[in-house]
């Protein structure tokens, strides 16, 4: 992501001009580095607290979602908002996992999201222990 403010790219890539209530104060924490527990009421604008820092951060930022139907959901909107990311979850075939693990290895994903029973899967924590994230 170019040196633009958090500010600029969530009007730029987000289309809002303003953050949400509590928004700005997890999006600075994140960005400086820091653990960061937050807590929002249903639709007021969790996602945005790692999808805004992913595009700032050097490295892979790792999404563990319990619900495909959210995973997907947050993948549409990402894509129309030009934003690299993909999910591996169990709806894919073995060439389409594959495929989006190359794409996270050679750094064209800035967000992967995954089923937290991913998580138990070898091949899978082979993979990720290999390169530096930010796991959500």
């Amino acid at each position: 992501m170019s040196p633009t403010s958090p500010q600029q790219t969530l009007k730029d890539v987000f289309g809002f001009d303003d953050f949400r209530g509590g928004q700005q104060a997890v999006v600075s924490r994140v960005l400086d580095g820091h653990s960061t527990a937050a807590i929002f009421a249903t639709g007021a604008g969790k996602s945005l607290c790692y999808q805004l820092p992913a595009l700032h951060l050097s490295h892979l930022t790792l999404v563990v979602s319990p619900l495909l139907a959210l995973m997907q959901d947050q993948l549409s909107f990402l894509t129309r908002h030009g934003v690299a990311a993909a999910s591996i979850d169990s709806t894919q075939d073995r060439e389409t996992t594959r495929d989006v693990m190359e794409r996270a290895k050679s750094g064209e994903l800035k967000i992967l999201m995954i089923s937290v029973e991913r998580l138990k899967n070898e091949r899978f924590r082979h993979f990720y222990a290999r390169f530096r994230y930010r796991c959500w």
